[in-house]
């Protein structure tokens, strides 16, 4: 994929870690300059020292003020990808209001808000990636709140496609992708269960944050593809 953004300018919002670094360092292979940024900027800034081509910057997708002066930071930017997430997970019963809405806040209206501050710095080749879910197309009990924050990024990919045409949106629907999310359920009942999706999906394993960065790549250099979900999930919906 060398060269495919050569010269450009990549904003990758996340983690130090997992699909965002991923991303971060696919976009730099591919010749751009990347800024990583995100609330945590110490953490960033210990997990790409030495990285070449990749800076740090802060934001917070919760904080409006927060975004536009990231946007003051970048100056222009080629193209925009967000991979932020806050779950909420549980049945009904469960749901914590607040955690409810800042599921929404931070992979809805942040990216909302990223599209607004940033899309007068972009010129009309530029991209937006955002990240959906494999929990919007393959409904379970117990993840109510990630499938419709999931599927509100879907109708958010289509509506800002339209809206800020030229300019192209994009969003990337993972399915189970092996990362430190699933630490939490500790070794054991983390292998179990990708053992569990592996022997179910039509693709026999479990994702990898190469394949997630391989999908973003496509994305921002895809100049035919806008308004799409690319679902990278293995097939995992059918069973």
């Amino acid at each position: 994929m060398s060269g495919l953004l050569e010269g450009q300018k990549v904003l990758v919002v996340g983690r130090g870690s997992g699909i965002a670094r991923a991303v971060a360092v696919a976009a730099r292979d591919a010749g751009a300059k990347v800024v990583a940024a995100g609330r945590r900027t110490e953490a960033l800034r210990e997990a790409y020292a030495g990285e070449p081509a990749i800076t740090v910057g802060a934001v917070d997708l919760t904080d409006e003020p927060s975004i536009a002066a990231l946007g003051e930071q970048l100056g222009g930017v080629d193209h925009v990808v967000s991979t932020a997430s806050a779950r909420a997970r549980g049945r009904i019963d469960e749901l914590d209001r607040d955690a409810v809405r800042l599921s929404f806040d931070t992979k809805v209206i942040g990216p909302l808000m990223l599209a607004k501050h940033l899309v007068g710095r972009m010129d009309s080749a530029g991209s937006f990636t955002i990240f959906s879910g494999v929990a919007a197309a393959k409904i379970a009990v117990g993840t109510l709140a990630v499938a419709i924050t999931n599927g509100a990024a879907d109708v958010l990919v289509r509506s800002l496609a339209l809206e800020l045409a030229p300019i192209r949106v994009n969003a990337i629907s993972p399915g189970v992708v092996d990362t430190g999310a699933w630490d939490p359920l500790g070794q054991g009942a983390k292998q179990t269960y990708f053992a569990d999706i592996a022997a179910r999906n039509p693709a026999r394993r479990i994702g990898t944050v190469d394949d997630i960065a391989d999908a973003v790549l496509f994305a921002m250099t895809s100049t035919f593809l806008t308004g799409q979900t690319l679902h990278i999930d293995g097939g995992e919906p059918l069973t």
